[in-house]
């Protein structure tokens, strides 16, 4: 019984689910905020980073900023301890602002080895990734929602590759095809669950662990930034081979998954 003047006790805060609902309206409140300052962020750095290239040109800007990141990693392998903090913290910068993140794969394996590597650009993925899903969940999955409902079809399809979030996470996740960086935003937009998508990042496992180890084979920073990429016959036959697989299998998945859910919101009907 609640006598007047007394108020409820709001239940504890015990799980993800309830902190991310908590959250929710200063998430919003903050995405505007967030677009505007990655905004700024560019207008400010792009001019430094085109001195001394030609104007309007995408090869130019992508060259400096790869030579940023080399940078970025040379004061890194300074750090000591710190280092590695310092470097997924990057990482998951650079996976949530869409920068290059194939020279921090092979700068880890320069700077950290071969397992200190794959250890720190896994962690460092896995979390920008889930950044960059909370951002895409929050900014359009409401409005994403609102449309497919009058759609019973897509409304099915939605729910279906939900259902299946792990799976097809884990098959994009091991296939090169899929834009990483791209991908991150757009899983925010289905009905995959956090902890599917999470789960499923284990599938960077075997191209990290073959990309840092292709940059531990450079020696040295310098050769990165010189734009050298060190390569291995073998272990590039090894990364195309699993990715055709993965791809194959991924477009087969989920034809099935669309097909049968149709299917089923027909009989329905």
């Amino acid at each position: 019984m609640i006598l007047p003047g007394d108020r409820p006790t709001p239940a504890p805060l015990s799980s993800p689910r309830v902190w991310l609902r908590a959250l929710a309206p200063g998430l919003r409140r903050s995405i505007p905020f967030f677009g505007w300052f990655m905004v700024s962020f560019w207008l400010m750095t792009l001019p430094t980073l085109a001195q001394g290239v030609e104007p309007d040109t995408a090869g130019n800007v992508l060259q400096s900023l790869q030579q940023g990141l080399v940078t970025a990693l040379s004061t890194i392998q300074d750090l000591g301890p710190i280092g590695p903090l310092v470097f997924m913290a990057l990482y998951v910068v650079a996976t949530v602002a869409f920068l290059p993140g194939s020279i921090l794969t092979l700068g880890a394996g320069v700077v950290f080895g071969v397992v200190g590597g794959a250890l720190y650009v896994f962690v460092g993925a896995t979390l920008g990734a889930t950044a960059a899903f909370l951002v895409g969940r929050y900014l359009a999955r409401g409005w994403v929602a609102e449309k497919i409902d009058g759609n019973a079809q897509f409304k099915a399809i939605d729910t279906a590759v939900g259902r299946e979030g792990f799976k097809i996470v884990l098959l994009t996740r091991l296939s090169p095809v899929f834009p990483f960086n791209v991908l991150n935003y757009a899983y925010g937009l289905t009905g995959v669950s956090l902890r599917d998508y999470v789960l499923g990042s284990v599938g960077m496992v075997p191209g990290t662990v073959m990309y840092v180890y292709l940059g531990s084979l450079a020696g040295s920073l310098a050769t990165l930034g010189a734009g050298d990429a060190p390569s291995n016959p073998t272990v590039t036959w090894a990364l195309r081979l699993i990715g055709l697989v993965a791809t194959v299998a991924v477009t087969f998945y989920i034809t099935a998954i669309a097909k049968k859910a149709l299917q089923n919101s027909v009989q329905e009907d």
